[in-house]
């Protein structure tokens, strides 16, 4: 494991493979939840550390419980280390799917703790994190990539930096949208997608680095 390979996949998630900007998912919340920089703001925090755990869990869950590996706990406590190891692969999107929820119910009992009024502006899009597809992108990506443990958490972290950064650009263009002089025709969600399509165009400039 080398800091290198780890910056190649920091900077890759961030800027030239970014979910919302370049790999188009996640974009219910990034539309929703972008009219306020202070929710956007919150709402970016929460994704991280979803995408931070969910990409921890789900790599563990699939590289001891369904790959077919000599690893394998179920193999090694039912089957005692013979025979060949069970390929319990064709679980892997629902077993991810209920890691992401429970973290999602987690964040969602913090932040109405925590913060009411917060809790209060992301409405929806707080539990709707379950089924963003960014959050279970991130953690097949992670498998289809063989990444190890340590970059599986990274990708993940940065990942959700990357959704937070065009999140909260998105926020603050709105706001800026607000007092501008907009066609009527085009405000609300026209403009904010016009707005994502030339955010998209200026993030594909990235897509040139030489990282490795």
């Amino acid at each position: 494991m080398d800091f290198q390979s780890l910056f190649v996949i920091s900077i890759g998630a961030i800027f030239v493979s970014n979910f919302v900007l370049s790999r188009f998912l996640g974009i219910c919340p990034y539309i929703g939840v972008s009219k306020q920089l202070d929710s956007a703001l919150g709402m970016g925090m929460a994704v991280i550390f979803v995408m931070s755990m969910a990409s921890v869990v789900t790599w563990s869950i699939y590289t001891f419980f369904l790959a077919p590996t000599q690893a394998n706990v179920l193999y090694l406590i039912f089957m005692k280390g013979s025979g060949s190891p069970p390929d319990l692969t064709y679980l892997r999107t629902i077993s991810f799917i209920l890691v992401i929820a429970t973290l999602v119910q987690f964040v969602e009992m913090v932040i109405q703790k925590l913060s009411p009024g917060l809790y209060r502006s992301l409405g929806i899009y707080l539990p709707l994190i379950t089924t963003n597809c960014a959050v279970l992108g991130v953690s097949l990506l992670n498998i289809d990539s063989s990444y190890s443990f340590i970059e599986s958490l990274v990708n993940g972290f940065m990942s959700g930096v990357g959704f937070t950064l065009a999140l909260v650009l998105m926020a603050g263009l709105r706001e800026k949208l607000e007092l501008a002089n907009v066609p009527k025709a085009m405000k609300g969600a026209p403009i904010a997608f016009i707005m994502a399509g030339l955010m998209s165009l200026a993030f594909f400039g990235f897509a040139g680095l030489k990282l490795g």
